[in-house]
């Protein structure tokens, strides 16, 4: 049996199509054995080929023979008080990354990661400690989704009704095998576009390719700083793609019509939360319609910062408003189990920044005054892009 045959879990619905098509033809089958297949895989969940059990044993061996049903397995699973569950998973070759399960009200959010570590380095994301480990598949990244949705299901937590890309990794950075997966994930399992959210730093000819895209996917942009001297200390990838630059990708995306965009904010206590920065913030928003999460920070080992004071948050949050600016405070999920991005996995691999010997991820040099200017794969748990 061979190692490396395709797994089936990572081919959008026309390449599954294809693909069983010709393996069925060339076994002398009916056409409708591709069908049965699809079926088994998007709707009934089948977890081995042996599962399929309305084809003949012969062409379940083949199958077998020919393809693999590979999803992530299970590492560690754990259960926060407030209801949120981290999962992480164990890929082949040795690396883990993470995914979160976040419930609230009226929605189960799946929040996915797209790469083992990140190689962005934004300073207050737990991610960057372990470093970049690889790119993952799209089998990776949609299997997260389905071992997560039947996890859901089995532990009577209900269907998973939002997938957001804020999870490990910078997802446009991945392109070759997040956008297949959006697919599979729209076109395969049914999740609506607008409950796709795709977040990003910043990476500009990846939000020109997904606004070419017919799909009405949502767009994050972890912004954390409305000026561009704070979010380049921030965030580096600022110096490759400037905010300036930024606004106008994000423009273009918003002329594609029924695409909203959410801007994320992290308050870090006397880094990003100084009221001169409240009117630039509501500028960018109003330039793109976009809503804007306010996010205390979460506190991670080795870095000092602390979240806004309640206080800060509720102003930024009010004069956002009257500017006509549509906000919303969401609070960490998951503290009690290291739900943000990044801590279960530097645990996991018992890595650190120290250990790295790079700068203390949490100290900002010479911080410039607010509005001194014209992202992130952090993702603080429990912040959802509203519908």
């Amino acid at each position: 049996m061979n190692p490396d045959r395709p797994n089936l879990l990572g081919m959008t619905p026309p390449q599954l199509q294809d693909v069983l098509a010709e393996h069925f033809t060339l076994r002398g089958q009916p056409g409708y054995r591709a069908r049965q297949v699809e079926e088994w895989l998007f709707r009934s969940d089948a977890r081995s080929f042996g599962d399929m059990t309305n084809l003949p044993v012969s062409e379940r061996d083949a199958l077998s023979n020919a393809f693999r049903l590979d999803e992530p397995a299970v590492d560690t699973v754990s259960e926060s008080a407030d209801g949120t569950v981290k999962h992480l998973w164990a890929l082949r070759g040795g690396e883990v990354v993470e995914s979160v399960l976040i419930p609230t009200r009226h929605r189960l959010t799946l929040c996915i990661s797209s790469q083992a570590g990140c190689a962005l380095r934004c300073r207050f994301c737990a991610t960057g400690w372990s470093g970049f480990g690889r790119q993952l598949s799209p089998a990776e990244i949609a299997g997260q989704y389905r071992a997560s949705a039947r996890w859901a299901a089995e532990h009577g937590r209900g269907p998973v009704t939002n997938v957001v890309f804020m999870g490990m990794g910078e997802p446009l950075a991945n392109r070759k095998a997040v956008f297949p997966a959006l697919t599979i994930l729209n076109a395969g399992y049914g999740i609506g576009a607008r409950r796709i959210t795709v977040s990003t730093v910043g990476v500009i000819p990846g939000i020109a390719e997904l606004a070419e895209r017919p799909e009405q996917f949502r767009l994050a942009l972890s912004l954390h700083a409305p000026v561009t001297e704070l979010r380049a200390e921030l965030i580096p990838l600022e110096r490759r793609y400037p905010l300036d630059q930024l606004i106008e990708a994000l423009e273009a995306f918003n002329r594609k019509g029924g695409r909203r965009i959410t801007f994320e904010y992290t308050m870090i206590r006397n880094v990003n939360d100084d009221p001169a920065l409240i009117a630039p913030l509501a500028d960018l928003a109003n330039r793109v319609q976009a809503f804007v999460n306010l996010i205390p920070f979460n506190p991670i080992p080795y870095v000092e910062w602390q979240p806004s004071r309640p206080s800060r948050v509720r102003e930024f949050s009010e004069r956002l408003e009257a500017a006509g600016v549509p906000s919303a405070v969401r609070e960490p999920r998951g503290r009690d189990i290291d739900a943000a991005c990044g801590q279960l996995r530097a645990k996991r691999l018992g890595r650190t920044a120290s250990a790295r010997g790079q700068d203390h991820p949490g100290r900002i040099p010479n911080r410039p005054r607010a509005g001194g200017g014209s992202s992130s794969g952090h993702y603080p748990k429990g912040s959802e892009n509203p519908n």
